[in-house]
């Protein structure tokens, strides 16, 4: 039976997009939908975009735009230093790209400039790194790139009574929208926890890879996940984005 199953954010973590991988058996039926955010962090980068550029060969697959994706592209064009994205893990990125043949960070560029901003399924399920800002939905966002850097969407959920019925008058309208959202770029280990977390409609299936937590895919549908080890334990001699 084929599935759609989810990757969060895993900021050149390699080994760990490895493993789940592994463990989730993904096969060719399979649609894989990545939430964005492949760079930064981790000393792989590199080796994960090369493995993506791989995969969507022999794999059905939708890979979203993350804002430290949109800030490895911005560099690759203009060479610009950016001190904010060297500090979260812009470094060590710079630093291994420095070291790659022309032809191949211009694969990785094209790569990066073919990103979606969303991907909204059959069954109005959206998928998104960050979040959106219209009370309409994805296709009315007046600012494409809240698509990877709004947070105010899962703040939204998170913050919500669970208690508030959703045809309260006063229930968040952006929540109404889709039937489920499936979201990366705020780690839950912000809120102490390390697996996906579900307030309202909204998924969010970044755990925490590029600090201390796990690389997670889950099943959109039968919400079945599966977990790579602490990140941090399969890079001992690396500080990631800590």
């Amino acid at each position: 039976m084929s599935r759609t199953l989810v990757i969060g954010d895993i900021h050149g973590a390699y080994i760990a997009l490895q493993q789940i991988l592994e463990r989730a058996n993904v096969t060719t039926d399979d649609t894989l939908v990545f939430l964005g955010d492949y760079v930064d962090g981790w000393s792989q980068s590199i080796q994960v975009i090369d493995f993506l550029l791989e995969l969507r060969l022999t794999h059905n697959c939708i890979f979203m735009r993350g804002n430290h994706d949109e800030l490895l592209l911005n560099w690759m064009k203009t060479g610009k230093h950016n001190e904010l994205w060297f500090k979260h893990g812009g470094k060590i990125t710079a630093e291994v790209y420095a070291k790659v043949a022309e032809e191949k960070k211009a694969i990785h560029q094209a790569f990066l400039e073919e990103l979606e901003d969303y991907y909204l399924n059959d069954n109005n399920k959206l998928f998104l790194h960050a979040g959106f800002t219209n009370l309409h939905g994805v296709a009315n966002e007046f600012a494409p790139h809240m698509f990877y850097w709004d947070r105010t969407l899962w703040e939204t959920a998170l913050a919500l009574d669970d208690r508030l019925d959703r045809d309260d008058p006063v229930y968040p309208k952006r929540l109404k929208v889709y039937n489920e959202i499936f979201i990366g770029h705020t780690a839950v280990t912000r809120i102490g926890k390390t697996t996906p977390i579900n307030k309202a409609n909204v998924w969010n299936i970044d755990t925490g890879a590029a600090h201390k937590g796990p690389l997670t895919i889950i099943d959109a549908e039968t919400k079945r996940y599966w977990q790579s080890e602490p990140v941090y334990t399969l890079y001992p001699d690396e500080d990631g984005r800590n």
